[in-house]
């Protein structure tokens, strides 16, 4: 019996485009056209090449690759098929594009194709996640806020390490470079050369407060220079309460459960008093020569409640700021509408902090993507 083919319609497309970016696949609107494109190009195949197509136009990464396998069965879910005439079992082949019409686009617990039982998680409960004050995260959330936070981290670090290589074309042609790239080229000026400078990339440092009041928001900050540094070069991380200690090592194991171990190990002084001032004063003296330049982006992850003297923050911050191109303060305070930056330390910082916003959810954290 022949096979029903699938709905290859560009509305069809163009509804598992907006689902599959709600789950976590960077899918813009150019994805969206190759999507349609490489699909309407090759003509009636069967099931396996059909998924194969989707996959290669919108996926960009492994973990992209691996997780396009439980969106494409969620979308056109299996169960939606119906047997054929005098038949208990449902044809092999058919793809079914209508979306189930009853309940939500939730899917909670829904296995990939190898077995490994990763958990997709819907619109609406990462939309809740997303907002979710990490001081006010149960234990039943814990797990699904891992997995989407990874994956978003992830998404934003991707992007912005994209953006990176786009040469600025605005460049004045190098008219002798070009007339001599083209020789071998028949004298074809195909390849226009630049004389612009060459783009340089930012070094990012975190610098982060593992200390008391800090304590709810710490471990969730760690996960989000975990995501930075996996995928950023030039990333040096630093935990700080009353010391200063490095863990740019640590940070760049190729798992977050083996990061975590290693923090573990390390005697940073977590839960302990904030010296704020006498902090960025260790770090500069320690590590302001190598670390910080003007295409260096500085990121303090703080709430501010410093026990040391503002005078002496002030004037460190004053020092930080004058070698790099940007100081940006996380605070996650600043997440609570009655929060007002008037603590002696927090007054004393702000006029040497170019971006003060932010850090109390994923919503939060992924809205520095604009900042950097």
């Amino acid at each position: 019996m022949p096979q029903e083919e699938p709905d290859r319609s560009a509305a069809s497309i163009i509804e598992f485009c907006q689902f599959a970016r709600t789950q976590g696949l960077f899918v813009g609107i150019h994805q969206t056209i190759a999507a349609i494109e490489a699909t309407q190009s090759i003509g009636d195949v069967d099931r396996q090449v059909f998924t194969f197509t989707l996959r290669t136009a919108l996926t960009s990464s492994k973990e992209e690759w691996d997780l396009f396998d439980q969106l494409f069965e969620a979308f056109w879910d299996r169960s939606q098929r119906r047997p054929g005439p005098g038949s208990g079992e449902p044809k092999e082949g058919k793809i079914s594009t209508r979306r189930p019409k009853a309940g939500p686009r939730t899917f909670g617990s829904l296995s990939s194709a190898e077995g490994e039982g990763k958990a997709v998680t819907g619109a609406s409960a990462q939309q809740r996640i997303q907002k979710m004050d990490f001081s006010n995260i149960g234990h039943n959330d814990l797990a699904a806020l891992e997995q989407v936070s990874l994956r978003l981290f992830r998404r934003m670090s991707l992007r912005l390490s994209r953006k990176r290589k786009i040469r600025n074309l605005a460049d004045r042609v190098d008219v002798r470079r070009t007339i001599r790239q083209s020789i071998p080229r028949g004298g074809d000026p195909i390849v226009l050369a630049f004389q612009g400078r060459k783009p340089q990339k930012h070094r990012l440092v975190i610098f982060l407060d593992i200390s008391g009041s800090m304590n709810p928001y710490s471990l969730f900050l760690v996960r989000f220079a975990f995501a930075l540094q996996k995928y950023f070069k030039r990333v040096d991380s630093f935990l700080f309460s009353t010391d200063v200690v490095e863990i740019t090592d640590v940070l760049r194991t190729r798992d977050l459960p083996d990061a975590l171990r290693g923090l573990s190990q390390r005697a940073a002084g977590w839960a302990g008093g904030t010296k704020i001032g006498e902090s960025l004063s260790d770090f500069n003296r320690q590590y302001g020569r190598k670390l910080l330049s003007t295409n260096t982006i500085f990121i303090i992850l703080s709430d501010g409640w410093d026990t040391g003297e503002p005078e002496m923050l002030a004037a460190q911050l004053h020092r930080t700021r004058r070698r790099v191109q940007k100081l940006i303060w996380l605070n996650p305070l600043l997440g609570l509408k009655e929060y007002k930056p008037i603590t002696r330390g927090m007054s004393a910082a702000l006029p040497y902090v170019d971006v003060f916003a932010p850090a109390h959810n994923l919503e939060s954290l992924l809205a520095l993507e604009r900042f950097l």
